[in-house]
């Protein structure tokens, strides 16, 4: 963490998010994309419409800003907000 004493720049939330994001967690969840994917096809049949894993970014994101509504000094939302969408724009980058 880059945080020090409670100080928070958003620059620290966003080398938090950034360090979230690069690690290797594939050893623990999975690929990214192919973990998105599948939450896509699950939401996908639970919703009964076209759901893509670039959705699935935007929706867990927005799920990090509903818990700030109700915790906005819980910096791991907005960390994990910034994470949810710089995968979202890579996966949406990879489209083109």
């Amino acid at each position: 963490m880059t945080r020090k004493k409670n100080v928070v720049t958003r620059s620290s939330v966003l080398d938090n998010a950034k360090g979230y994001v690069t690690k290797d967690r594939a050893s623990q969840h999975g690929d990214m994309e192919d973990n998105f994917s599948t939450i896509a096809k699950y939401w996908a049949v639970h919703l009964g419409t076209e759901v893509t894993a670039v959705d699935v970014a935007v929706m867990m994101n927005l799920l990090k800003v509903a818990r700030i509504k109700s915790s906005p000094s819980n910096m791991d939302n907005w960390e994990d907000g910034c994470g949810y969408l710089a995968c979202g724009g890579e996966l949406a980058g990879r489209k083109k």
